[in-house]
């Protein structure tokens, strides 16, 4: 693994991400989809095909070579993750499928056991559905009350409101630290400061924010955090749930099943510590192996000149499509990432995104599973250009170009 780079390359970068060099339609790939999932570095698919066919073997009790051997990656996995997460012990990280199924386990485990009906969980409208939904099962099933705050015009965030929402019934705060369609950025350490000081704990759904901002829980003292691998340049199918130790102690187990357990007889069992209580069955271990990889390579990157450079993209882009008057641009709040989500006039996102394609650039169409900010908008979709560090400024100029192609076919 080489050392850190001094300065940001994006030529060099993307030798690193074999699919970028292949051609879609005759031609070159713009790949500008990477708030749904980023491509992965080369690394990464050696290190997972190199441990699936020479280190492979299920996790934890095993006595023989290769499961000490899988043991330590995978662990070693979840200390990685604790280190980019900069968590006090590798203990406070829980391993998921996913962001969304962290989500779902603190809704579970940490709130529906003692909610009563009337308590209150406080959104925002610009969450992704997976910080939405679980929220809407505890409404159903416990009588939950969602207590929403919105967002202004230009998608920014408005600190007084969201702390006016925070009442006595208020059991959390979820909120993103990235909005996926807005790109807005959330300042976490002072809303959290704000929740605490009501006695609120706070979640914060970090996967699209860890992949463009800091991280750092804490010094948030933020309650609850969580990431997706896919995002991070890593595999499908492996998330991370940061949680305070204190928390884990008393939430209740999310699964049963094996590795889980301390002790199974017919009347009774007892529970593991934290975070095996967590993770029950035969855990993504292949996966942990691959999310490791892809940390260890941001690792290896300077990071700020990566998210300046991804900014530079954005405001380009930005600039440049101001040009277009039949374009509007939702979501241009102070403090954002590098995401541009906008509307056509008389052309549907889904039609914009095909004649977008045959021109080689790759975006996203349609909801973005925020409905609930759509309707806040006034739309049902829209398309989304999303940038990540091993794009380039022609990647701009193919995007820039396939939106007046589109223009000319569909206008």
């Amino acid at each position: 693994m080489s050392k850190c780079q001094t300065k940001f390359e994006v030529d060099r970068i993307r030798q690193d991400f074999p699919i970028l060099a292949r051609e879609v339609y005759g031609k070159p790939l713009v790949y500008l989809d990477n708030a749904a999932s980023a491509q992965k570095p080369l690394v990464v698919l050696e290190r997972m095909t190199s441990f699936a066919s020479r280190e492979y073997a299920n996790v934890h009790r095993g006595v023989h070579f290769l499961s000490a051997l899988a043991t330590d990656a995978y662990e070693g996995a979840r200390a990685r993750v604790r280190t980019f997460l900069n968590a006090g012990d590798s203990a406070e990280i829980v391993f998921t499928k996913g962001g969304t199924e962290a989500i779902n386990l603190v809704a579970a485990s940490f709130i529906a056991p003692s909610l009563k009906p009337g308590d209150e969980i406080v959104l925002t409208v610009m969450e992704h559905h997976s910080n939405i939904v679980p929220w809407h099962l505890l409404r159903e099933r416990h009588g939950a009350m969602l207590k929403w705050v919105d967002v202004g015009d230009d998608g920014s965030l408005d600190l007084d409101a969201l702390d006016a929402a925070i009442g006595p019934r208020t059991r959390l705060l979820a909120i993103t630290q990235m909005s996926n369609v807005l790109g807005t950025i959330t300042p976490l350490e002072e809303i959290v400061k704000r929740a605490h000081a009501k006695g609120v704990p706070v979640l914060a759904d970090g996967c699209q924010g860890a992949v463009h901002e800091r991280v750092d829980v804490q010094a948030w003292d933020i309650d609850f955090y969580v990431i997706t691998g896919h995002k991070l340049y890593g595999p499908t199918g492996i998330g991370a749930l940061y949680a305070k130790a204190a928390h884990l102690e008393r939430m209740r187990p999310y699964q049963g099943g094996g590795e889980m357990i301390r002790e199974v007889t017919r009347d009774k069992v007892t529970y593991a510590d934290p975070p095996a209580r967590f993770e029950a069955g035969t855990p993504p271990i292949i996966e942990a192996v691959g999310l490791a990889r892809a940390l260890e390579y941001l690792s290896t990157l300077d990071l700020k000149a990566a998210h300046e450079h991804e900014r530079a993209l954005y405001t380009q882009a930005r600039e440049a499509v101001r040009e277009f008057n039949w374009l509007r641009v939702i979501g241009d709040a102070p403090q954002k990432g590098a995401i541009l989500s906008f509307e056509c006039d008389g052309m549907h996102a889904h039609d914009v995104a095909t004649i977008l394609d045959r021109q080689g650039v790759a975006v996203r169409a349609g909801h973005h599973c925020a409905q609930v900010l759509m309707d806040r908008f006034g739309t049902v979709s829209t398309t989304r250009a999303s940038f990540a560090f091993y794009n380039t400024m022609a990647d701009v100029e193919a995007l820039v170009g396939a939106l007046a192609k589109a223009r000319e076919v569909l206008g």
